[in-house]
């Protein structure tokens, strides 16, 4: 199982997407541009990034420039993007994803994300989404941050079940019920937050590992992700790193370091499944949403 960066996950809708990514969160336009450019020269062929990041122009010039940088095509890279959360129901995601496709200067988008799933309103966005599946707008359609209880009753009402869920997922935070479920249900996990926010990498057991295997700390954890079968999006800003997180597949991790980094698992989920979660708003005031279904 020691695979490449071209390596590849086939999606439940026979769609290929790549087991390594990038990921874009907490970063301006400006950074998002250069950062996906280098992303692209080092060999990635995955990118996510949100409408609420309030980055998708951004990420839609580094795209642009990084293909003609590296001499390749738009479909040489896997693009996710994901619908924020003020602009879900079903004509508002309609409308607002063109809007998105312009950011992004691309006719079409590889896998799009119902980014939070807003009570009320989830089941009218993922009809929407259908309908741009098959209007051939998009190649793949999922969902983020959907706990069980929804993905239940999103399953109940679909007719084109969702390929993905992406949730935080690293050492520290592992949604082990959640995963079950996905799995039994051929519904691909993804990790947001795959470096648990940085606190994972400094954890006496990921630094020992690095030390046995002569590798960074960032990544025992990208590498431990792939050997689970979770898709990965680590992100950075800086050229060293970027490049850095793609050395992982030189190595594999052994069936008991594998367990070692297993029982980190806190299982204590984070500010996103209590009560209230709030998001900002890439255009103005934050939005809230009570997490009921």
């Amino acid at each position: 199982m020691i695979m490449n960066l071209n390596s590849t996950v086939t999606l439940n809708n026979g769609v290929e997407m790549p087991r390594l990514g990038f990921g874009v969160w907490q970063t301006s336009n400006a950074v998002a541009t250069d950062s996906v450019r280098m992303a692209i020269k080092h060999g990635y062929k995955s990118i996510d990034t949100a409408k609420k990041y309030g980055n998708e122009p951004g990420v839609g010039e580094g795209l642009t420039r990084g293909l003609a940088e590296n001499g390749l095509k738009r479909s040489d890279i896997f693009l996710t993007t994901k619908i924020f959360i003020g602009d879900q129901g079903y004509q508002s995601t309609l409308d607002a994803f063109a809007g998105q496709l312009k950011s992004l200067q691309t006719d079409y988008v590889d896998l799009v994300l119902i980014h939070w799933p807003v009570p009320g309103k989830y089941l009218d966005t993922w009809r929407a989404l259908e309908k741009l599946y098959r209007d051939g707008k998009i190649r793949a359609i999922g969902v983020s941050n959907f706990n069980i209880i929804r993905l239940k009753n999103l399953l109940k009402h679909c007719s084109i079940k969702p390929v993905l869920n992406q949730m935080e997922f690293n050492p520290l935070e592992q949604e082990a019920d959640i995963k079950a479920f996905c799995d039994a249900h051929d519904i691909q996990m993804e990790a947001w937050s795959p470096l648990g926010h940085g606190s994972a990498l400094t954890h006496p057991v990921i630094m020992g590992l690095a030390e046995k295997y002569d590798k960074t700390p960032a990544q025992i954890i990208i590498r431990w992700e792939l050997q689970r079968g979770i898709i990965t999006i680590p992100k950075s800003t800086h050229e060293e790193f970027i490049a850095s997180n793609t050395k992982v597949f030189d190595f594999e991790l052994a069936d008991a370091d594998i367990n070692a980094i297993n029982a980190l698992d806190l299982d204590k989920r984070s500010g996103w499944y209590g009560d209230w979660q709030v998001f900002g708003n890439p255009n103005g005031k934050p939005t809230a949403v009570e997490n009921r279904d």
